[in-house]
């Protein structure tokens, strides 16, 4: 093997530095939160939520669990749930494209994966948010703390009523 295939095999694909460049930014940016694509609406989750933007990994879907649980992923070594919001909020589930992403939520102990047809970049989250519609459904409001408007509504999710959808899964014994 030669040294330039070795260069080639080792280098950080240019996506994933992109990933990590934009989770930095956010970061940086006080009130910033990374937005996520799925289907046509735009949904926030704020910055000091995430733990990782990342391409999606390979999924094993798990017996008798609930649409919206994707599967679990290997995450550094560890279980992943991975959950697909489209089917709380009522947007059409399609095959993920390669600008899919899975946006790995952390809050202490918990965390989990939330599927993305994309991560399109960053918005500031101002300290109003406008009330989420009553034409939500129940279970999607139980996740939206609010909308703020970039050029259109975009909902912003409350990460830990993601993570807490995890009381929903049947126990296994």
């Amino acid at each position: 093997m030669t040294t330039d295939s070795v260069e080639l095999v080792t280098a950080v694909p240019p996506r994933a530095e992109a990933d990590a460049d934009l989770v930095e930014a956010a970061r940086r940016e006080e009130g910033g939160c990374v937005v996520l694509r799925l289907g046509s609406s735009r949904f926030a989750v704020p910055m000091d939520s995430v733990a990782e933007v990342v391409g999606v990994p390979r999924l094993t879907r798990m017996p008798s669990s609930p649409l919206w649980l994707a599967g679990v992923a290997n995450w550094r070594g560890r279980v992943l749930p991975v959950v697909d919001l489209r089917v709380l909020v009522g947007v059409d589930v399609t095959p993920l494209a390669s600008s899919a992403r899975l946006v790995v939520l952390a809050q202490g102990p918990l965390e989990a994966g939330v599927l993305a047809d994309a991560v399109p970049g960053l918005v500031t989250r101002g300290d109003e948010l406008e009330a989420t519609p009553a034409t939500v459904p129940a279970l999607a409001a139980s996740i939206i703390e609010g909308l703020l408007d970039d050029g259109g509504p975009v909902a912003v999710l409350d990460a830990a009523a993601v993570l807490a959808l995890r009381g929903q899964l049947p126990r296994l014994r």
